[in-house]
Protein backbone atom coordinates (compact mmCIF):
# COMPACT_ATOMS: atom_id res chain seq x y z
CA UNK A 1 0.00 0.00 0.00
CA UNK A 2 1.58 3.73 -0.71
CA UNK A 3 0.44 6.34 2.01
CA UNK A 4 -2.57 7.62 0.35
CA UNK A 5 -4.18 4.19 0.26
CA UNK A 6 -3.15 3.50 3.67
CA UNK A 7 -4.75 6.21 5.10
CA UNK A 8 -8.07 5.77 2.98
CA UNK A 9 -8.11 2.59 4.52
CA UNK A 10 -8.08 3.10 7.81
CA UNK A 11 -9.98 6.62 7.71
CA UNK A 12 -12.97 4.82 5.74
CA UNK A 13 -12.65 1.60 8.73
CA UNK A 14 -11.08 -0.84 6.13
CA UNK A 15 -7.40 -3.02 6.99
CA UNK A 16 -4.59 -1.62 6.06
CA UNK A 17 -0.20 -3.11 6.43
CA UNK A 18 0.67 -0.64 9.03
CA UNK A 19 -0.90 2.54 11.33
CA UNK A 20 -1.05 5.71 8.76
CA UNK A 21 1.10 8.47 10.24
CA UNK A 22 -0.39 11.67 10.60
CA UNK A 23 1.17 13.80 13.12
CA UNK A 24 0.60 17.57 12.83
CA UNK A 25 3.62 20.10 11.87
CA UNK A 26 4.03 23.68 11.73
CA UNK A 27 7.10 25.20 13.37
CA UNK A 28 8.63 21.52 13.51
CA UNK A 29 8.65 21.63 10.29
CA UNK A 30 9.51 25.12 8.54
CA UNK A 31 12.62 24.75 10.97
CA UNK A 32 13.84 21.59 9.75
CA UNK A 33 13.95 23.29 6.15
CA UNK A 34 15.48 26.21 7.42
CA UNK A 35 12.51 28.63 7.26
CA UNK A 36 10.94 29.88 10.25
CA UNK A 37 7.09 30.05 11.12
CA UNK A 38 6.64 33.97 9.82
CA UNK A 39 7.33 32.31 6.19
CA UNK A 40 5.38 28.90 6.72
CA UNK A 41 2.06 30.66 7.13
CA UNK A 42 1.98 33.47 4.44
CA UNK A 43 3.83 31.68 1.93
CA UNK A 44 2.42 28.33 0.68
CA UNK A 45 5.75 27.12 -1.19
CA UNK A 46 7.45 26.98 2.07
CA UNK A 47 4.18 25.21 3.74
CA UNK A 48 4.61 22.83 0.97
CA UNK A 49 8.05 21.98 0.44
CA UNK A 50 8.48 21.62 4.67
CA UNK A 51 5.70 19.30 4.97
CA UNK A 52 6.83 17.56 1.58
CA UNK A 53 10.28 16.94 2.77
CA UNK A 54 8.99 15.87 6.08
CA UNK A 55 6.75 13.31 4.95
CA UNK A 56 9.59 11.88 3.01
CA UNK A 57 12.09 11.78 5.48
CA UNK A 58 10.22 10.82 8.71
CA UNK A 59 7.62 8.40 7.11
CA UNK A 60 4.39 10.66 7.28
CA UNK A 61 1.32 9.00 5.41
CA UNK A 62 -0.45 12.96 4.86
CA UNK A 63 0.70 16.53 4.28
CA UNK A 64 -1.31 19.59 5.29
CA UNK A 65 -2.38 22.69 5.22
CA UNK A 66 -2.94 23.59 8.57
CA UNK A 67 -0.32 26.82 9.59
CA UNK A 68 -2.75 28.84 12.38
CA UNK A 69 -6.31 29.85 12.95
CA UNK A 70 -6.69 33.14 10.81
CA UNK A 71 -6.96 32.41 7.23
CA UNK A 72 -10.83 32.98 7.04
CA UNK A 73 -10.49 35.88 9.74
CA UNK A 74 -8.44 37.53 6.99
CA UNK A 75 -10.96 37.06 4.64
CA UNK A 76 -13.50 38.69 7.19
CA UNK A 77 -11.44 41.81 7.34
CA UNK A 78 -8.67 41.26 10.21
CA UNK A 79 -5.50 43.00 9.84
CA UNK A 80 -3.00 39.86 10.52
CA UNK A 81 0.80 40.49 11.55
CA UNK A 82 3.24 37.71 10.90
CA UNK A 83 6.08 37.20 13.41
CA UNK A 84 9.38 35.42 12.69
CA UNK A 85 9.40 32.52 15.04
CA UNK A 86 5.61 32.72 16.46
CA UNK A 87 1.77 32.51 15.32
CA UNK A 88 0.77 35.19 13.27
CA UNK A 89 -1.38 37.82 14.94
CA UNK A 90 -4.50 39.26 14.94
CA UNK A 91 -4.02 43.00 15.38
CA UNK A 92 -7.55 42.80 16.06
CA UNK A 93 -10.73 41.07 16.07
CA UNK A 94 -13.24 42.60 13.63
CA UNK A 95 -16.22 42.79 15.92
CA UNK A 96 -13.92 43.06 19.13
CA UNK A 97 -16.05 46.28 19.93
CA UNK A 98 -19.16 46.20 18.15
CA UNK A 99 -21.75 42.98 17.74
CA UNK A 100 -22.73 44.37 14.08
CA UNK A 101 -22.04 41.28 11.11
CA UNK A 102 -22.33 43.89 8.28
CA UNK A 103 -18.88 45.40 9.90
CA UNK A 104 -17.36 42.19 8.05
CA UNK A 105 -16.07 41.33 4.30
CA UNK A 106 -17.55 38.56 2.92
CA UNK A 107 -14.81 35.88 2.65
CA UNK A 108 -14.15 34.50 -1.32
CA UNK A 109 -11.46 31.83 -1.09
CA UNK A 110 -10.64 32.62 -4.34
CA UNK A 111 -10.08 36.52 -3.44
CA UNK A 112 -8.90 36.39 0.24
CA UNK A 113 -5.53 36.48 0.14
CA UNK A 114 -4.95 33.74 3.46
CA UNK A 115 -7.54 31.42 1.93
CA UNK A 116 -6.39 31.86 -1.57
CA UNK A 117 -2.52 31.13 -0.01
CA UNK A 118 -4.03 27.33 0.97
CA UNK A 119 -6.18 26.66 -2.26
CA UNK A 120 -2.72 27.35 -3.68
CA UNK A 121 -0.87 24.81 -1.41
CA UNK A 122 -3.76 22.03 -1.85
CA UNK A 123 -2.96 22.73 -5.96
CA UNK A 124 -0.01 22.20 -5.18
CA UNK A 125 -0.07 18.88 -3.42
CA UNK A 126 -2.02 17.58 -5.94
CA UNK A 127 0.70 18.36 -8.37
CA UNK A 128 3.17 16.84 -6.61
CA UNK A 129 1.78 13.89 -4.72
CA UNK A 130 -2.08 13.60 -5.96
CA UNK A 131 -2.95 9.66 -4.48
CA UNK A 132 0.87 9.11 -3.03
CA UNK A 133 0.07 11.16 -0.06
CA UNK A 134 -3.63 11.92 1.70
CA UNK A 135 -4.06 15.40 1.22
CA UNK A 136 -5.04 17.50 4.28
CA UNK A 137 -7.02 20.60 3.67
CA UNK A 138 -8.37 22.84 6.84
CA UNK A 139 -11.19 25.08 8.10
CA UNK A 140 -12.27 26.86 11.53
CA UNK A 141 -15.18 25.60 13.11
CA UNK A 142 -17.86 27.74 13.99
CA UNK A 143 -17.19 28.56 17.34
CA UNK A 144 -13.57 29.04 17.23
CA UNK A 145 -14.00 31.31 14.32
CA UNK A 146 -16.77 33.09 16.27
CA UNK A 147 -14.03 33.82 18.92
CA UNK A 148 -11.44 34.78 16.11
CA UNK A 149 -14.00 37.39 15.44
CA UNK A 150 -15.50 38.49 18.39
CA UNK A 151 -12.41 37.87 20.72
CA UNK A 152 -12.65 34.45 23.04
CA UNK A 153 -13.97 36.44 26.31
CA UNK A 154 -16.26 38.01 24.14
CA UNK A 155 -17.61 35.57 22.48
CA UNK A 156 -17.75 32.73 25.66
CA UNK A 157 -20.18 35.53 27.02
CA UNK A 158 -22.04 35.95 23.82
CA UNK A 159 -23.03 32.16 24.34
CA UNK A 160 -24.36 32.63 27.74
CA UNK A 161 -25.84 36.00 27.41
CA UNK A 162 -26.52 36.73 23.85
CA UNK A 163 -27.59 33.35 22.27
CA UNK A 164 -29.24 34.86 19.06
CA UNK A 165 -25.76 36.30 17.94
CA UNK A 166 -23.81 34.02 18.86
CA UNK A 167 -25.82 31.70 17.08
CA UNK A 168 -26.10 33.95 14.22
CA UNK A 169 -22.76 34.43 14.34
CA UNK A 170 -21.53 30.79 14.08
CA UNK A 171 -24.28 30.40 11.32
CA UNK A 172 -22.01 32.74 9.17
CA UNK A 173 -18.75 30.68 10.09
CA UNK A 174 -20.41 27.66 9.08
CA UNK A 175 -21.10 29.10 5.81
CA UNK A 176 -18.10 29.92 4.88
CA UNK A 177 -16.00 27.28 6.24
CA UNK A 178 -18.43 25.05 3.65
CA UNK A 179 -17.47 27.42 1.16
CA UNK A 180 -13.70 26.92 2.16
CA UNK A 181 -14.10 23.63 2.09
CA UNK A 182 -15.49 22.91 -1.11
CA UNK A 183 -12.64 24.94 -2.46
CA UNK A 184 -10.23 22.73 -1.16
CA UNK A 185 -11.65 19.43 -1.99
CA UNK A 186 -12.07 21.27 -5.38
CA UNK A 187 -8.20 21.97 -5.48
CA UNK A 188 -7.36 18.36 -4.57
CA UNK A 189 -7.61 17.83 -1.00
CA UNK A 190 -9.16 14.21 0.57
CA UNK A 191 -9.74 15.20 4.10
CA UNK A 192 -11.00 18.83 5.54
CA UNK A 193 -9.39 19.14 9.51
CA UNK A 194 -11.79 21.23 11.08
CA UNK A 195 -10.31 22.87 14.47
CA UNK A 196 -12.20 24.13 17.12
CA UNK A 197 -10.35 24.42 20.26
CA UNK A 198 -12.35 26.69 21.87
CA UNK A 199 -15.03 24.02 22.30
CA UNK A 200 -13.08 22.49 24.42
CA UNK A 201 -13.83 25.59 27.54
CA UNK A 202 -17.53 24.94 27.45
CA UNK A 203 -19.89 22.76 29.21
CA UNK A 204 -21.71 19.76 27.60
CA UNK A 205 -24.87 21.33 27.75
CA UNK A 206 -23.73 24.75 26.54
CA UNK A 207 -21.66 23.01 23.74
CA UNK A 208 -25.06 20.46 22.87
CA UNK A 209 -27.13 23.48 22.51
CA UNK A 210 -25.25 26.26 21.03
CA UNK A 211 -22.17 24.70 19.10
CA UNK A 212 -23.01 21.12 18.45
CA UNK A 213 -25.88 21.68 15.64
CA UNK A 214 -23.50 24.43 13.89
CA UNK A 215 -20.66 21.71 13.84
CA UNK A 216 -22.66 19.15 12.42
CA UNK A 217 -24.11 21.26 9.63
CA UNK A 218 -20.42 22.07 8.24
CA UNK A 219 -19.50 18.19 8.73
CA UNK A 220 -22.42 17.58 7.00
CA UNK A 221 -21.40 20.45 4.20
CA UNK A 222 -18.07 18.76 3.60
CA UNK A 223 -19.16 15.22 3.48
CA UNK A 224 -21.69 16.62 0.69
CA UNK A 225 -18.93 18.35 -1.02
CA UNK A 226 -16.88 14.94 -0.91
CA UNK A 227 -14.60 15.20 1.64
CA UNK A 228 -13.48 13.23 4.74
CA UNK A 229 -13.92 15.40 8.02
CA UNK A 230 -10.71 15.15 10.71
CA UNK A 231 -11.80 17.11 14.06
CA UNK A 232 -9.67 18.64 16.47
CA UNK A 233 -10.22 20.49 19.53
CA UNK A 234 -7.58 20.76 21.48
CA UNK A 235 -7.34 20.39 25.34
CA UNK A 236 -9.60 17.72 27.36
CA UNK A 237 -12.55 17.10 25.57
CA UNK A 238 -13.90 14.16 28.04
CA UNK A 239 -17.04 15.57 28.51
CA UNK A 240 -17.45 16.19 24.86
CA UNK A 241 -16.40 12.74 23.43
CA UNK A 242 -20.16 11.60 23.70
CA UNK A 243 -21.19 14.40 21.98
CA UNK A 244 -18.58 13.60 18.51
CA UNK A 245 -20.16 10.10 18.84
CA UNK A 246 -23.12 11.64 17.09
CA UNK A 247 -20.91 13.80 15.09
CA UNK A 248 -19.96 12.87 10.85
CA UNK A 249 -16.99 12.74 11.27
CA UNK A 250 -14.56 10.05 9.96
CA UNK A 251 -11.34 10.69 12.26
CA UNK A 252 -10.94 12.45 15.91
CA UNK A 253 -8.58 14.33 17.51
CA UNK A 254 -8.46 13.50 21.33
CA UNK A 255 -5.77 15.67 22.94
CA UNK A 256 -3.39 13.47 25.84
CA UNK A 257 -5.77 14.29 28.98
CA UNK A 258 -8.35 11.93 27.71
CA UNK A 259 -8.61 8.13 28.26
CA UNK A 260 -8.13 6.36 24.79
CA UNK A 261 -9.94 3.45 25.65
CA UNK A 262 -13.11 4.83 27.35
CA UNK A 263 -13.56 7.17 24.33
CA UNK A 264 -13.64 4.34 22.00
CA UNK A 265 -16.38 2.62 24.05
CA UNK A 266 -18.15 5.59 23.61
CA UNK A 267 -17.63 6.30 19.95
CA UNK A 268 -17.52 2.81 18.66
CA UNK A 269 -15.47 1.09 15.99
CA UNK A 270 -17.27 3.53 13.39
CA UNK A 271 -14.64 6.32 13.31
CA UNK A 272 -11.15 6.48 13.79
CA UNK A 273 -8.67 8.41 16.53
CA UNK A 274 -5.21 9.36 16.01
CA UNK A 275 -3.25 8.44 18.84
CA UNK A 276 -3.10 10.90 21.56
CA UNK A 277 0.54 11.08 22.90
CA UNK A 278 1.25 13.79 24.82
CA UNK A 279 3.30 16.31 22.64
CA UNK A 280 5.51 18.17 24.99
CA UNK A 281 6.25 14.99 27.51
CA UNK A 282 5.38 11.64 25.56
CA UNK A 283 7.18 13.55 22.20
CA UNK A 284 9.53 16.10 22.73
CA UNK A 285 11.12 14.59 25.61
CA UNK A 286 10.78 11.56 25.61
CA UNK A 287 13.10 8.68 24.01
CA UNK A 288 12.32 6.55 21.01
CA UNK A 289 12.02 3.88 22.93
CA UNK A 290 9.40 5.27 25.19
CA UNK A 291 7.85 6.66 22.40
CA UNK A 292 7.29 3.26 21.09
CA UNK A 293 6.05 1.90 23.77
CA UNK A 294 3.76 5.04 24.33
CA UNK A 295 2.25 4.59 20.94
CA UNK A 296 1.54 0.58 21.55
CA UNK A 297 0.02 1.59 24.59
CA UNK A 298 -2.60 3.53 23.04
CA UNK A 299 -3.26 0.93 20.40
CA UNK A 300 -3.76 -1.70 22.78
CA UNK A 301 -5.86 0.34 24.63
CA UNK A 302 -7.99 2.27 21.66
CA UNK A 303 -7.85 -0.44 19.03
CA UNK A 304 -9.00 -0.28 15.58
CA UNK A 305 -9.39 2.07 13.50
CA UNK A 306 -6.57 4.21 14.50
CA UNK A 307 -3.64 6.17 13.12
CA UNK A 308 -0.49 7.14 14.58
CA UNK A 309 0.15 10.79 15.62
CA UNK A 310 0.18 12.77 18.91
CA UNK A 311 -2.81 14.87 21.07
CA UNK A 312 -1.63 18.19 19.08
CA UNK A 313 1.06 19.90 17.04
CA UNK A 314 4.74 18.48 17.46
CA UNK A 315 6.75 20.98 19.12
CA UNK A 316 9.90 23.13 17.55
CA UNK A 317 12.86 21.52 19.01
CA UNK A 318 11.44 18.02 18.67
CA UNK A 319 14.75 15.57 17.89
CA UNK A 320 14.36 14.08 14.74
CA UNK A 321 14.89 10.70 16.24
CA UNK A 322 11.46 11.19 18.31
CA UNK A 323 10.00 12.16 15.51
CA UNK A 324 10.83 8.82 13.57
CA UNK A 325 9.89 6.59 16.55
CA UNK A 326 6.36 8.54 16.34
CA UNK A 327 6.58 7.24 12.51
CA UNK A 328 8.16 4.12 13.00
CA UNK A 329 5.50 1.30 11.18
CA UNK A 330 3.32 -0.67 13.76
CA UNK A 331 1.73 -3.20 11.79
CA UNK A 332 -1.97 -3.11 11.67
CA UNK A 333 -3.75 -5.83 13.60
CA UNK A 334 -6.85 -7.30 12.62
Amino acid sequence: MNSYQRYMAVAKREKADILPRVPILMQFAAEHIGSNYGAFASDYRVLVEANLRCAEEFGFDQVSTISDPYRETQGFGAEIHYVRDGVPRCVRPPLGNAKDLRLLKKPNPRRSTRMLDRLRAVEAYKKAVHHTYSILGWVEGPAAEAADLRGVTNFLMDLVLDAPFARELMELCVEVGIAFAKAQIDAGADTIGVGDAIASQVSPDLYAEMIFPLEQRLFEGIKTAGGLVRLHICGDTTHLVPCFARLPVDIVDLDWQVDMAKAREILGRGKAMVANLDPANAVKRGTPTSIQKALRDVYKAAGNPLLAGAGCEIPPGTAAENLKALCAPIRYQS
